[in-house]
């Protein structure tokens, strides 16, 4: 990174852990400056670095962009919502003129000649992109560990130096005894993934969004391990254009932010209509703003009995009973519902993801653009060279077992049999939205962030298979979903919940997101280094 032209004293950097709103207004009164806001983000990307959030550092395009916000915000021109903002950029996203690598040797000197449509539209409404984060490569993992450029670890007891900001006001019958200091631990957490580096940008106040993809819960898994709030829109509300296809039917671009409401406001910004995207859908959000003080009067609220799965931790069920028993004083209707297709799902997902990653994998041949080998042979053998260098293990793994099961003698066995399931769990949603619910309360993961030895221990698949498996239906039936961080447990590590919406009910779902943070009280972090 470049010499930092401005000297960011502390007052500056808390500023960073703060809301959308507050430093927005603070950028309207000029008690704060974009570069001033930029220069900080910068600083705290170094200082954060031994996490290994970002894969590239955007140093020149933000402060070019900030220095044009700062120009706005001077001579009074039309600002956009997020002018001034500091945002990371997953690096499977699109980006006319900087490296664009998927975490994969296949792409590493990839530079795009465009930009993302979300990402274009963040530019557009003023953000100032800082980085591309790090993630599994292609999106294929749970951890951020399986990237060329190394994993991603977990803020929380990695020995960056933070302290827990708590409001006056204490959590709502939830347990408020917190650790109030990191713990140095060779053994690290891991961030979740695969869209781990935007998670860890975000709760290091790195940034104060970040853009992921979401296939199979890659946003809700990180955003649940690093207390973050991570947001999987309605699919088709957000364009795909420009997101690197991993699973084309199920990938949706997701969003991170400390706040439900940044990433309400980061949703106006990015979703509608895109003619470049035939699957997306007109949106009424681009004016989305909640609530101040939402409410729960007259919702029903459905608790899956399918979702009390082995192996989920005790603290976990604890914090899902506790929340849901919050909501029905409060004056919403809890009610069990069913969901019997969900046992299905990552047998299912385990089919259909790899038969559309063996399709989408095809382009990877070194001919046109991304790593290649060459060979004296045969054009045949530097495809095969080239794809075997440039690939890790859990993607030619993948790409074998979905040309496994598109074989002509095994697929309506494997692929047309898996379809007819997705289908029959997309209608148990139906079915629960018809019967006169609004919203479904369940966990996120079965556990805290768990620690590097331990999930390294299990193979990529088996990850997934457990840690996807109530995030995962929500990609199946194509409906919202987002990550709300309810509370620390003992050992000072982030337990979430996760809240699921009827398609197309992405205002609904958020609203009532915010009602839970404000009555949690989570207690965030605030980075002293």
């Amino acid at each position: 990174m470049s010499q930092h032209p401005i000297n960011i004293g502390g007052l500056v950097m808390n500023r960073l852990m703060g809301s959308i709103g507050d430093v927005v207004s603070q950028l309207k009164q000029r008690a704060l400056s974009s570069m001033e806001l930029c220069e900080a983000a910068l600083q705290r990307q170094d200082s954060v670095a031994r996490l290994h959030p970002f894969i590239t550092c955007t140093s020149d395009v933000a402060r070019e962009s900030a220095s044009l916000s700062q120009k706005r915000y001077g001579s009074g021109e039309n600002r956009g919502p997020l002018d001034g903002i500091p945002v990371a950029v997953k690096d499977n996203f699109c980006t006319s003129g900087i490296q664009t690598t998927c975490g994969s040797v296949m792409l590493q000197n990839y530079v795009p000649t465009y930009s993302a449509t979300v990402v274009k539209r963040l530019q557009k409404a003023g953000a100032v992109i800082v980085g591309k984060t790090n993630l599994d490569e292609f999106g294929m993992g749970s951890g951020t560990i399986d990237s060329t450029f190394g994993p991603s670890k977990n803020i929380y007891r990695s020995g960056i130096k933070y302290d827990l900001l708590l409001s006056n006001r204490e959590p709502d019958g939830l347990d408020s005894r917190f650790p109030t200091a990191a713990v140095e631990d060779e053994d690290w957490y891991v961030a979740g993934g695969s869209s781990g580096g935007s998670a860890v940008s975000v709760a290091s106040g790195s940034t104060f969004l970040a853009l992921g993809s979401d296939t199979g819960g890659s946003v809700r898994n990180p955003a649940s391990y690093c207390g973050v709030v991570g947001l999987k829109p309605s699919y088709g509300l957000v364009s795909r254009c420009g997101l690197i296809s991993l699973v084309n039917s199920m990938d949706v671009p997701g969003l991170f932010g400390r706040y439900v409401d940044d990433v309400a406001a980061m949703l106006s910004v990015v979703s509608g209509l895109d003619p470049q995207d035939a699957t997306t859908v007109p949106s009424d959000l681009q004016s989305l703003q909640l609530p101040e003080n939402p409410s729960l009067e007259g919702l029903v609220i459905g608790i899956p009995k399918e979702y009390h799965c082995p192996g989920m931790k005790k603290e976990v069920i604890d914090t899902w009973t506790k929340v849901a028993d919050l909501m029905e004083n409060c004056g919403a209707q809890v009610r069990e519902v069913s969901l019997p297709h969900t046992k299905y799902s990552i047998i299912c997902y385990s089919v259909l993801n790899p038969c559309e990653v063996a399709s989408n994998f095809t382009r990877y041949t070194g001919v046109f653009y991304g790593h290649r080998v060459e060979s004296s042979h045969s054009m045949e053998a530097m495809y095969a060279l080239t794809r075997s260098a440039g690939l890790n293990d859990v993607v030619k793994g993948r790409i074998l077992a979905g040309n496994y099961f598109l074989l002509k003698e095994n697929k309506n066995r494997y692929f047309k049999q898996a379809l007819k399931v997705r289908r029959l769990i997309s209608q148990d949603f139906d079915k629960v939205w018809s019967s006169g619910v609004d919203l479904l309360l369940t966990p996120v993961t079965l556990s805290t962030a768990v620690r590097y030895s331990e999930f390294n221990n299990v193979d990529n698949r088996t990850q997934q298979a457990t840690q996807d498996f109530c995030t995962q239906a929500a990609n199946m039936a194509g409906v919202p979903a987002v990550n709300i961080p309810i509370s620390l447990n003992t050992e000072g590590l982030p337990i979430s919940l996760q809240l699921m919406a009827p398609w197309g009910q992405d205002a609904a779902l958020l609203s009532a997101a915010k009602w839970i943070e404000q009555h949690v009280n989570f207690p965030r972090l605030q980075v002293l280094e």
